[in-house]
């Protein structure tokens, strides 16, 4: 009678004709430990991506719709914005518009920023004392612009953080003066730290009355008075975004006589929130196959190592089935040596994944990581891939005639 071989003993096999070839076991695992540490790589490089976007959208405030002008077929093109956003849009926008509770018009403005021997180009911004609540700022020290500034059109900024540590690296920057173009201002307040948005440090902005702006640095334009760069909405409550945004819209569409095209554009966090998402997935998705491919080709690697191992081993597996080993057993021989190879390749790509994806979170501002539950599924898929590029040198073995194995001894 044919003695059924133990589990055990297949696999204490298979691990010594694995240990007995070391280099050959080794460099078949390469692309494997390859495909797990790019899928695990890439992938979490993506997901932070998409949370470094996701993390700058929310620092624009909470419930903000942003109205620009120019339609979206224009920024598109990058056609020049036509100045059709006017400072009597917003005012329309706050008393008319029933679902928003604050507007915050802003005009923006590139200029030098000095104080003393020492200066720095700035973004400007013109705003109102609504600007903080509405973009869900704070204030470090001081104080921000207020409406007695903007009434009286006083020359008064507030700096942002790294803008401060630029122009008074020490000492106290509050009462000091600083001139922005021409003009001299006092600095009433430092903002606290808020990030950056799309590449643009808000850190380094500077913020003035919005009267001042255009009294001062700016103008009004001859046809339009005074246009605006954007206004920023804040509606009630999240509810109520949507309703805000329709309501917008049909009012200065009216204001601005449209009857085709719209010269505005209104956009919301949420939007941009399901477009980054999109964006980002697509991409975490299409870095994940180009790690599936690299995983491909490792398991391509092992069948072919496994189908040479097979011609090689030949005799020897001819002498087994000669003294009684089943087909059987020399078929789980074989699969548990792919299985080994790929699931120790899959655990050793995974922990370099793993190293990769934290130097990348340590080292970039991506908040680069990786879920558990994907940590396993590409475990269990290298070894998959293992048993399923097994099957074949593995069968193969198993179907070999003992005699015909026995005649080159």
């Amino acid at each position: 009678m044919v003695r059924r071989m133990k589990p055990t003993e297949t696999v204490r096999m298979a691990l010594e004709t694995l240990r007995s070839n070391r280099l050959r076991s080794l460099l078949t695992m390469v692309g494997i430990v390859i495909g797990n540490a790019s899928v695990i790589t890439l992938v979490g490089v993506g997901r932070g991506a998409q949370g470094l976007a996701e993390e700058q959208l929310s620092n624009l405030g909470a419930n903000v719709l942003f109205v620009v002008p120019g339609n979206n077929d224009t920024r598109r093109r990058g056609v020049a914005f036509p100045k059709t956003l006017v400072l009597e849009d917003a005012t329309a926008i706050a008393e008319q518009v029933p679902s928003v509770k604050r507007v915050a018009p802003q005009i923006t403005s590139s200029q030098v920023v000095q104080a003393g021997a020492r200066s720095a180009t700035s973004s400007i911004s013109g705003v109102t004392a609504d600007f903080v609540p509405v973009r869900s700022f704070e204030i470090a020290s001081g104080r921000f612009v207020n409406n007695q500034d903007e009434q009286a059109a006083r020359a008064v900024v507030a700096l942002g953080p790294d803008l401060r540590t630029k122009l008074f690296p020490t000492g106290d920057a509050i009462g000091q003066q600083v001139r922005i173009g021409s003009q001299a201002f006092e600095v009433i307040g430092v903002m606290a730290p808020k990030g950056a948005v799309f590449g643009s440090n808000q850190d380094e902005n500077a913020y003035i009355p919005l009267s001042t702006m255009v009294n001062r640095l700016t103008g009004r334009d001859p046809t339009y008075g005074i246009s605006l760069s954007f206004i920023s909405v804040e509606a009630k409550n999240d509810n109520s975004t949507g309703a805000a945004k329709f309501q917008i819209t049909n009012l200065l569409r009216q204001r601005h006589r449209i009857l085709r095209d719209d010269d505005f554009a209104v956009r919301s966090q949420k939007d941009a929130l399901t477009i980054v998402g999109t964006i980002t997935g697509g991409l975490t998705l299409m870095l994940a196959s180009i790690g599936g491919i690299s995983l491909l080709v490792g398991g391509i690697g092992i069948m072919n190592i496994m189908l040479v191992s097979v011609s090689e081993r030949t005799e020897e597996i001819g002498l087994r089935k000669a003294l009684g080993a089943r087909s059987s057993d020399v078929l789980q021989q074989f699969l548990v040596e792919s299985l080994v190879l790929s699931s120790l390749g899959g655990v050793i790509g995974t922990a370099v994944g793993l190293g990769a994806v934290g130097l990348v979170a340590a080292v970039t501002p991506l908040p680069a990581s990786i879920g558990t539950a994907m940590v396993l599924i590409t475990v269990g898929l290298s070894g998959s891939i293992g048993l399923f590029f097994g099957v074949v040198p593995a069968r193969r073995a198993a179907r070999l005639d003992p005699i015909v194995a026995l005649r080159s001894l």
